[in-house]
C-alpha cells in the first residue's frame, strides 16, 4: 500500500488490488469488515384477520427481489447491506411508516400491489428508490446503485512519527458549508484505520491529535467502488512538563500548570506532578505554581519530536506574572 503524507496540501493514495492485495477496491475492499449478519427472508406482510364475506378479497402479495451494487458495472453486494421498505403515506407523526426490513446481501420482500419506498444503506452510504408493485405481470429484479466507496484515515506527527490510536480521532463533514458557514457533520470520533463507507463525493476531514491544539484539516475524495487511504500530517509533538529542584530531579507533586502560547493565550491547564499534552509546533511558556510560589520557563515544540520540559524552582516568575495564578 502506498500513501503520501498530507501537510498543508493533501495527496491521496487510491488503493488497488494490484497495489495491495490486503485492501482491494470495489466490494472486495469491504469484505473483511463485516458489520451485519445474513439476510433473513422477510415474513409476509398480509397476515391480517380473515375478512368477512362482505369485505373485498385482499390483494395477493408479490415476491420482490432486490440487490445493490457499489457501481453500475459492479457485482451485487453479498453482505453489509441494510434494507428498509416504507409506506409512501405518512403516519400520524408525519414520518413514513417502515413496513419491512432486512440485513445482509440481496433481499426478498412479499408486498401487496401498490407504491413503496425502498432504502438500502451500506455504512453511511445509501440510496432510496420508489417501487411500484403491479397486481399482475412479471416483476423484474430491482437493482439499486449505491454509487459508494470508502476511505481509511490515519495521521503521523512530523515526517513519519506514528501516533498512538488512543491519541488520534477524526471527524467527517460535508465539503460544502451552509450560508452560516457551518458544515454538516457526517461522522464524529472516527478512529484511525477504520473503513468508513460513504456515498461518492468530497468530504472535509478534521484530524485531532491529543486534546489541546494539534488539529489539521483536509478535503478527501471518495470514488465509487474504490477504497481510498489518506494519511494526514500533524505539525505537533507530545510534551511532558515537570517542576524540579535541579536538572534530572524528581517531579514535585501538587503542581498547578498553565501553558501559554507566544501570544499569551492559555491553551492548557492541569494539576499534576507530570503534565503531559500534545501541542502544535511553536513557542510556549510553561507556568508552574507550587504552594505560594510561581515558576516559569519558555520552551519550543518541534513537529514529531516528543520532549520533557523541566521547570527549575530557581526559575521563579516575575512578580507581575504571579497575580493571574493566585
Amino acid at each position: 500500500m502506498t500513501f503520501t503524507k498530507i501537510g498543508v496540501g493533501l495527496c491521496i493514495a487510491l488503493v488497488s488490488a494490484s497495489a495491495h492485495p490486503g485492501i482491494a477496491v470495489s466490494q472486495d475492499a469491504f469484505k473483511e469488515f463485516k458489520q451485519l449478519g445474513g439476510t433473513p427472508k422477510m415474513p409476509k406482510l398480509n397476515a391480517f384477520s380473515v375478512p368477512s364475506p362482505s369485505e373485498p378479497e385482499p390483494a395477493k402479495s408479490r415476491d420482490i427481489v432486490l440487490e445493490a451494487k457499489l457501481t453500475q458495472q459492479g457485482e451485487p453486494m453479498m453482505e453489509g447491506l441494510a434494507w428498509r421498505v416504507f409506506s409512501p403515506i405518512p403516519g400520524a407523526d408525519g414520518k413514513l411508516p417502515m413496513l419491512a426490513s432486512s440485513e445482509g446481501g440481496s433481499a426478498e420482500f412479499h408486498l401487496e400491489p401498490g407504491d413503496y419506498f425502498v432504502n438500502v444503506a451500506f455504512g453511511r452510504a445509501g440510496v432510496t428508490k420508489k417501487l411500484s408493485v403491479p397486481e399482475t405481470g412479471k416483476i423484474d429484479k430491482q437493482v439499486l446503485i449505491l454509487d459508494a466507496g470508502g476511505f481509511v484515515l490515519n495521521a503521523v506527527a512530523g515526517n513519519d512519527k506514528t501516533i498512538s490510536a488512543n491519541q488520534l480521532k477524526f471527524s467527517i463533514y460535508a465539503s460544502e458549508a451552509s450560508e452560516n458557514g457551518e458544515r454538516k457533520l457526517v461522522m464524529t470520533d472516527v478512529k484511525p484505520n477504520t473503513i468508513v463507507r460513504l456515498n461518492a463525493g468530497t468530504y472535509h476531514v478534521v484530524s485531532e491529535y491529543g486534546s489541546v491544539n494539534a488539529v489539521v484539516r483536509a478535503d478527501i475524495q471518495v470514488e465509487a467502488g474504490k477504497l481510498t487511504e489518506a494519511t494526514l500530517q500533524h505539525h505537533a509533538a507530545q510534551v511532558t512538563l515537570k517542576l524540579v529542584s535541579e536538572h534530572g530531579g524528581e517531579a514535585i507533586a501538587d503542581t498547578a500548570w498553565s501553558v501559554l502560547t507566544g501570544a499569551g493565550d492559555v491553551v492548557n491547564e492541569s494539576v499534576s506532578a507530570f503534565s503531559t499534552m500534545v501541542l502544535a509546533d511553536g513557542e510556549y511558556t510553561a507556568i508552574a505554581r507550587n504552594k505560594d510560589k510561581v515558576y516559569q520557563r519558555n520552551f519550543r515544540v518541534k513537529a514529531g519530536q516528543d520532549s520533557d520540559v523541566e521547570v527549575l524552582m530557581k526559575d521563579q516568575a516575575p512578580e507581575d506574572a504571579t497575580g493571574d495564578f493566585e
